[in-house]
């Protein structure tokens, strides 16, 4: 029984009161034989109804007033507004409205929480941005003011100085072009060429590009697999993109003398691409955050390497604009595996 709508409320009280007044009338009053009771039914019924109907509207009246309200608040996110009014007829309206905030509340915690995740992170953002740009400005400030004092004119460093501030110069349209790129990505502005193309003639042109890299480290690029075509539907220079940065991080994050494996797995309607190195790995705490922007597992050696922090970040964007998903798998001092998955190409 609903204990709490307003209709069920009105007939208990109404109920008692008329139950009292016939008690009272009872003790009062003497008439005997069938008058006695007709006198006590036509009481009882008398004050019922008029107990039940202002009771009724009072509580009513009260309901609609005091909770309308919050009932509009947590129903304000819907297409359409019910009536209060009419909805609070024969229902556990104090009930449900206790159920619906309790929801509403959990709701707003939850917004509250990703609103403080999200201002934690734009303010890790800012201070990524403003320490990635400091360095390399710094770094062409130095060297131009000494150009300035009069290094100019001094043949052994005039020219090592400006090669030095191309370099930051470099570093610096880098990482804007990267942030472009991930803007571009977010909004929706940059449009992806689909084509249909193979893969693995793709690694293999991305290995040569990296070859002068990997030999410099002593690392192996490895394709197993041999000449099976796997043809994927998909914008070509992006996954490009995808793969260069995949590829050089793993020689850069490489142990000498080691080795980068590119492997090709079928999935039915999709192609898993993964690149799997026996690197320095990624500690597990790091692996959450490994795709955010301007992240380093090691912030050192990172900027070392000259990277500017946002590689991964654009392979999670490039591929989530393909409506695919990317993962990693790593353990340190064991090596890595990012692995990717794109649309397999429709064959005629």
């Amino acid at each position: 029984m609903k204990i709490t709508s307003p209709q069920n409320i009105a007939v208990m009280m109404g109920a008692g009161i008329a139950l009292i007044t016939c008690l009272f009338s009872l003790a009062g009053m003497y008439i005997g034989g069938e008058d006695f009771y007709k006198y006590l039914l036509v009481e009882f019924l008398s004050v019922f109804f008029l107990s039940f109907i202002i009771i009724y509207f009072v509580l009513r009246g009260l309901l609609i007033n005091k909770i309308k309200p919050i009932y509009k608040i947590i129903n304000a996110n819907k297409s359409t507004e019910p009536d209060f009014a009419y909805d609070i007829k024969d229902r556990d309206i104090v009930a449900e409205v206790e159920e619906d905030v309790a929801i509403w509340a959990g709701r707003k915690a939850r917004e509250i929480d990703q609103l403080k995740k999200m201002e934690k992170y734009r303010k890790e953002f800012l201070g990524n941005v403003s320490h990635e740009l400091k360095t390399p400005i710094f770094n062409i400030q130095g060297y131009v003011s000494t150009l300035l004092d009069g290094g100019l004119e001094d043949e052994t460093i005039n020219r090592s100085y400006l090669e030095k501030s191309e370099k930051s110069i470099n570093r610096m349209i880098s990482i804007v072009q990267d942030l472009e790129t991930i803007s571009q990505l977010e909004s929706g502005q940059l449009e992806l060429q689909y084509e249909s193309f193979n893969i693995r003639d793709l690694v293999r042109e991305v290995f040569e590009l990296q070859e002068f890299r990997s030999k410099q480290k002593k690392i192996k690029l490895l394709l197993p697999g041999g000449e099976k075509t796997y043809l994927v539907n998909a914008d070509r220079k992006r996954i490009t993109e995808v793969l260069v940065n995949l590829v050089v991080n793993s020689i850069n994050y490489g142990k000498e003398g080691g080795r980068t494996t590119i492997e090709f797995f079928d999935l039915d309607d999709r192609i898993l691409v993964e690149v799997t190195d026996n690197g320095i790995g990624i500690p597990e705490k790091s692996l959450p955050r490994i795709f955010e922007r301007f992240y380093r597992v090691d912030k050192s050696r990172s900027r070392h390497e000259g990277g500017t922090g946002l590689g991964l970040a654009i392979v999670k964007h490039i591929i989530e604009a393909h409506g695919q998903q990317v993962s990693v798998r790593s353990k340190p001092d064991e090596g890595s595996s990012f692995g990717f998955t794109l649309q397999k190409a429709k064959t005629k």
